[in-house]
């Protein structure tokens, strides 16, 4: 079953104004914007038509935005790390989900739907884990920063991953002869009497499989992918990547862990950022070195805290939001 997409209404809105629109927005939620900067804002409003509507717009969308406080997102946009600000800012965009007229304000592959999401009916906040049970005796989890639609009936059972990383463990109860099939944006993931996890990335999708097997199909088409136990696969719209073998430990999220098996600090950071709102910022000097470990995912500050205990850095916290993990002294 294909997504649904939304039309550009009329009144849709040009990307380059969509950009401008979305870059004044993290310039004034820093409230250290400039008496020149806020001139130069109602200036550039006051330009053109099109102008006032995207702000209109953006603004609207983003007073209903519940899952990052403002001042909290301002202290990830702020710094001078570009290349992590910069990240920090299209994840912000991406969960304001910008909306235009009838159409996508911020309609990149890879974007949260993010009005959907906010209005999904299972979701999760950043840190935040959560376990549901749904008619059918399927065991649904979700991870941090995850949303959902469910929709059952006589025909299929379907569970529509908006965002995040989910894990299922197919049931038998009432409903369970409909096909089983989580829908990503590049495509469908169908059950075979299995557990596996999903995970919807910028501009792909990957899957896991824990117990029994599921099949891959793309958007695009094709023929669909046999996925056994113990097997992963990413794949975009158009693509498959080439199959490997899982870790051992890929579901440990859903017990509240984070467990690594001789991993790079970079790496290990970026997926604990997952966990933490704001910005974790991996000097490269020390990027590549390598730790092992099982890491309680309640308490990313106390994580953070022991790094300095096992290997040669040190952590600054620029701000409550903006931490860095740097060479010790």
């Amino acid at each position: 079953m294909s997504a649904v997409t939304e039309a550009a209404g009329p009144m849709a809105i040009g990307e380059d104004v969509q950009q401008q629109a979305a870059e004044w927005l993290t310039v004034l939620m820093s409230d250290e914007a400039s008496e020149a900067e806020h001139a130069a804002w109602q200036r550039w409003r006051g330009a053109d038509p099109e102008h006032e509507r995207a702000w209109q717009h953006i603004e609207a969308v983003s007073q209903r935005f519940n899952g990052l406080h403002r001042s909290a997102a301002a202290q990830a946009l702020a710094g001078t790390q570009q290349k992590a600000v910069n990240g920090k800012r299209r994840q912000l965009l991406a969960w304001l989900g910008v909306v235009a007229g009838g159409g996508m304000l911020a309609a990149k592959a890879g974007a949260w739907d993010g009005v959907r999401a906010l209005r999904a009916d299972y979701r999760t906040a950043t840190g935040e884990r959560r376990e549901v049970v749904l008619g059918d005796g399927s065991v649904l989890s979700l991870n941090t920063g995850s949303a959902v639609n469910v929709r059952f009936d006589a025909s299929r059972r379907l569970i529509e991953l908006l965002a995040g990383e989910i894990l299922i463990t197919s049931g038998h109860g009432a409903g369970s002869g409909a096909p089983l099939v989580v829908a990503t944006r590049e495509g469908q993931v169908r059950a075979l009497g299995t557990r596996f996890a999903v995970r919807q990335q910028d501009d792909y999708s990957r899957v896991e499989v824990l117990e029994s097997a599921v099949e891959v199909r793309l958007r695009s088409g094709g023929a669909p992918l046999l996925l056994a136990a113990g097997r992963g696969v990413a794949f975009s719209r158009h693509a498959l990547d080439a199959p490997h073998a899982i870790g051992a430990y890929a579901a440990a999220w859903s017990r509240g862990q984070l467990i690594v098996d001789d991993v790079t600090l970079g790496d290990f950071l970026a997926d604990l950022a997952r966990y933490r709102p704001g910005v974790i910022d991996c000097a490269p000097a020390v990027s590549q070195l390598r730790l092992s470990g099982v890491f309680p995912l309640a308490d990313t500050q106390r994580i953070l805290n022991m790094l300095p205990n096992s290997l040669p850095v040190q952590v600054r916290s620029r701000t409550r939001y903006w931490v860095s993990v740097e060479p010790a002294p």
